[in-house]
């Protein structure tokens, strides 16, 4: 008796195809989920984050900052605390996604890995479609100067963006060993607020402050943004090969904290 034939492994264009809907189906999932169609809907992506942005803003603005200032407070604002949205808010997302997604992993085709990243997707998707929205307003309404240096700028959220999604994976998959991880995660990240850069410049510091401010990745990628929004208008200190051998440790040790998580997932 024969056996018939097993069929051909799957080619690797067709694997990445399989995934890119496995995690275009789990956007929507998770975009229905959060949103709902209802209302503002799917448009809250974009207006969550502009009103902790705008209400930023206006605190600084009634704190008296812009007297005190040669730049605009709007746009200062727009490149410090969209950029923490950026890579906070993508963490916070992920802190929990394999513990209310765990159903979804009995489906052969759907792994932690592509969990995770369509929140990362989806949160990054929104603090830049928020970032654009808002300094397009501020432009047209002469609150702030157009950028100086677009490319630097793109590159500077690029790298924000890849420091969140790599930070998202590693605390994602800690999440999966202990519930600790989350809710450390909540008070680390208010720490890190205020030591990020997005309420100062490194230049403003003392230069021991300096050093120890610029140990912290997320700041060279605020620094980075600014020099590329304000020109020659601002001293900035930032070290592009620095947040991009961090983003690949950080990386590197999500992507095996991954792994052994998926394995202790399945076993389950």
């Amino acid at each position: 008796m024969s056996l018939a034939a097993s069929p051909p492994p799957p080619t690797l264009w067709r694997s990445l195809c399989i995934q890119g809907r496995v995690i275009r189906a789990l956007l929507l999932r998770e975009t229905i989920t959060r949103f709902g169609r209802r209302n503002l809907g799917v448009l809250w992506l974009l207006v969550e984050p502009m009103l902790f942005t705008l209400g930023i803003s206006a605190l600084w603005v009634a704190a008296g900052f812009q007297q005190h200032a040669n730049l605009s407070i709007a746009a200062f604002a727009l490149t410090g605390y969209s950029s923490v949205l950026m890579w906070r808010n993508t963490v916070s997302q992920c802190t929990d996604a394999l513990h209310a997604n765990i159903n979804l992993l009995f489906h052969r085709n759907v792994t932690v890995l592509d969990v995770l990243l369509a929140r990362i997707a989806l949160e990054a998707c929104g603090a830049t479609g928020s970032f654009i929205v808002l300094g397009v307003i501020w432009v047209g309404l002469g609150a702030a100067p157009p950028p100086a240096d677009a490319l630097r700028l793109i590159g500077g959220w690029l790298m924000l963006a890849w420091f969140g999604a790599a930070l998202a994976l590693l605390v994602g998959a800690a999440t999966s060993y202990s519930d600790i991880v989350s809710r450390l995660w909540k008070p680390i990240a208010y720490l890190l607020f205020p030591l990020s850069g997005a309420a100062f410049m490194v230049d403003w510091l003392a230069p021991a402050a300096q050093e120890m401010a610029l140990l912290l990745p997320m700041v060279h990628g605020v620094e980075m943004l600014r020099a590329g929004y304000f020109g020659d208008a601002v001293q900035t200190h930032y070290d592009p090969v620095y947040l991009a051998e961090a983003n690949l440790l950080l990386l590197f040790f999500g992507l095996v904290l991954l792994r052994n998580a998926s394995r202790r997932l399945e076993a389950k």
